[in-house]
């Protein structure tokens, strides 16, 4: 296939980007996504020009690095997916591919289709966590019986990999979708029960003061999720809040 790239680059934060135009000939449809960026900057370095930055790890789906917006939409065309496990099938010989970053003011670019992303790690820190003190005597975790419907709900909340999609798809960059699994994987279960009042307090509080948006209830960002996490865990954050927020 032969593909026509407009990628946005950028030197650093501080600088204006910008879309630039290439060319891409022979791209093979069982290439991953990303491998077709590799064979690109493989290109541009044989030609003495700076390779693209864009982020990167796994590359099966499960770190969330390789975000980016693929022709409008957070991890590309295909759904529950991101972008390392979208392939060429997807695209057509002479298709124009328009490569972006997250756009969110809670995610400055830091250069090229890399964004900052520590907005998340920070509203993790302000909750996303259970303190147990054994006093010596650890009990197996194991051994507290659970609710089979709540254990996989939690479960289902855990899969969150934080790849920021609900974020990007988000009209109003809101992080309501991320919070709320976060805020949800403890709530449903007993262990998360001790410090449930000042997680959901805290984690929402940091959520406020990264900059992110207000949820409109658009279901955009369950839409574009790579892992479905369903929108039930913004309806349970909300309860969460507001029953902490009578008891405080």
């Amino acid at each position: 296939m032969k593909l026509y790239l407009k990628i946005w680059r950028q030197k650093n934060a501080s600088s204006k980007g910008s879309m630039v135009n290439y060319t891409l000939d022979n791209v093979e449809s069982d290439m991953s996504f990303l491998e077709m960026l590799d064979i690109l900057n493989e290109d541009l370095i044989a030609k003495g020009e700076e390779a693209i930055e864009f982020d990167h790890d796994c590359r099966e789906g499960i770190c969330g690095t390789c975000s980016l917006m693929i022709n409008g939409r957070p991890h590309g065309p295909d759904s529950l997916i991101t972008v390392c496990q979208l392939h060429m099938r997807s695209f057509n010989d002479g298709d124009t591919i328009v490569i972006e970053p997250w756009r969110a003011k809670a995610f400055p670019v830091i250069k090229d289709l890399i964004v900052d992303r520590t907005a998340f790690d920070r509203i993790q820190q302000a909750g996303g966590y259970i303190s147990v003190n054994t006093s010596g005597r650890p009990v197996d975790a194991n051994a507290i019986p659970i609710e089979k419907d709540a254990a996989d709900a939690s479960f289902n909340a855990a899969t969150c990999i934080g790849c920021g999609a609900c974020v990007a798809a988000c009209k109003n960059a809101s992080a309501m979708l991320f919070t709320s699994a976060k805020v949800s994987q403890f709530a449903l279960l007993p262990q998360g029960q001790v410090e449930a009042a000042d997680r959901v307090l805290n984690m929402v509080k940091q959520m406020d003061l990264e900059g992110f948006g207000n949820c409109t209830n658009t279901g955009a960002c369950e839409v574009e999720c790579p892992k479905g996490i369903s929108l039930e865990n913004i309806a349970r954050m909300n309860r969460e809040y507001l029953a902490a927020s009578v008891k405080g």
